[in-house]
């Protein structure tokens, strides 16, 4: 059988006596990584290229995980079709390519009509969409409203944002439940806490953002089982130092996983930094990335509106930030080169944390080789890249 090793450093990887993750090599059989052990130089590794040690300070790690994207190659997600298919596969091909393995397609606010519509679709996509060697998997969909608070809108629209309560999630989801497997509430608009008891009881991880919830709010509604933020920072009161609100709330407590977006425009990369220093071990990065990816800056619809994408942030005629067309390992790059973090940390916010949130296995034991992520120093910057390991 023949044996493929891979010398590099392996994110967040702990040896059987406790080693460290640097110094590690991936041996592959058959396009399936079947151990990690400590590197030696006894067998030639795939990213030699000359010098016999020329891939041991590159980092290997299994592709991205992104848990909020609103849409694609001029697709928005809510406004999916039956006549979508094609198009949603080039999506996930185009994802793929940009270095990410798993994704929630993420509905922002929009009308019961187009939120059945779209969970149907995406419903029949997850029984036949292209297999993971090939293209980023959908996971389930990520709701993001409409159950949000009116003046922590942000850019959804105001005519769809509905109350928090059992019935109107009833409305949204339907028969649909197993299809979405993340949703974003105000968690102030049901003190009573039976929306979340609702969600929880159909397998639905529950998150809190766009919200006005002081800091007693959340932690009633992380008692009661939401265990994730939304874009920290964004749609939410700041930090003060007498009411921490959602935010301070949810940075003091170890079960609680926060997303956050790295693009340099929804955080101010000193404000990003705070965070790392606060809780880097619970922080998780999303693109929230819009139907703009992978289109480049220009003027596009959305919903009934448009947004102008200017250097891949996108925002609607009247300045509100709308989201970003920068991916999600962009966004780790960029932590790293702005000397917010190391790379290994960088490296585990996009591919590790988004899946422990979820409660996702990371473990490279098993996986296939086609979902490695090479990331490699050059001139000082770092860069990944699909690692193409041929069986």
């Amino acid at each position: 059988m023949a044996v493929t090793i891979i010398r590099g450093n392996v994110p967040g990887y702990k040896g059987p006596e406790g080693t460290s993750s640097r110094q590690q090599q991936l041996v592959l059989e058959c396009d399936r990584i079947t151990a990690i052990t400590p590197m030696t130089n006894s067998e030639p590794s795939l990213l030699d290229r000359g010098s016999p040690r020329d891939g041991d300070e590159d980092w290997i790690s299994l592709g991205g995980c992104d848990l909020q994207i609103n849409g694609a190659l001029g697709l928005a997600f809510p406004d999916v079709t039956s006549e979508d298919g094609p198009k949603l596969d080039a999506i996930s091909r185009y994802l793929w390519q940009a270095g990410i393995d798993e994704y929630l397609p993420t509905l922002v606010t929009t009308s019961l009509e187009k939120f059945r519509g779209a969970l149907e679709v995406f419903e029949g996509f997850m029984t036949q969409q292209p297999p993971p060697q090939e293209a980023a998997q959908v996971l389930g969909l990520h709701l993001e409203g409409p159950c949000l608070n009116p003046q922590k809108r942000g850019a959804h629209p105001q005519e769809f944002l509905l109350p928090l309560s059992s019935e109107t999630l009833e409305q949204v989801i339907g028969p649909f439940s197993n299809t979405v497997r993340l949703m974003t509430l105000a968690p102030e608009l049901d003190p009573s806490g039976e929306a979340i008891a609702h969600l929880q009881s159909q397998g639905i991880h529950v998150s809190l953002g766009h919200s006005l919830a002081n800091a007693a709010q959340a932690n009633q509604a992380f008692d009661q089982g939401a265990h994730l933020v939304t874009h920290a920072f964004n749609a939410m009161p700041g930090l003060h130092h007498r009411e921490p609100g959602l935010l301070g709330a949810a940075l003091v407590r170890p079960e609680i996983s926060c997303g956050v977006i790295a693009d340099g425009e929804h955080i101010c990369p000193t404000m990003l930094h705070l965070l790392l220093k606060a809780a880097a071990d619970r922080l998780f990065l999303v693109s929230d990335a819009l139907a703009p990816l992978g289109l480049g800056d220009g003027t596009y619809p959305w919903d009934s509106r448009q947004i102008q994408v200017t250097q891949g942030t996108a925002r609607l005629p009247d300045g509100t930030l709308a989201g970003t067309t920068r991916s999600l390992l962009e966004g780790a790059l960029n932590l790293v080169n702005w000397g917010l973090c190391d790379i290994e940390t960088a490296i585990s916010l996009a591919t590790i944390a988004p899946r422990r949130a979820l409660g996702r296995s990371s473990n490279l034991i098993g996986a296939s080789a086609r979902q490695l992520l090479r990331w490699r120093q050059v001139d000082g910057q770092w860069h990944c890249q699909r690692l193409i390991v041929e069986a």
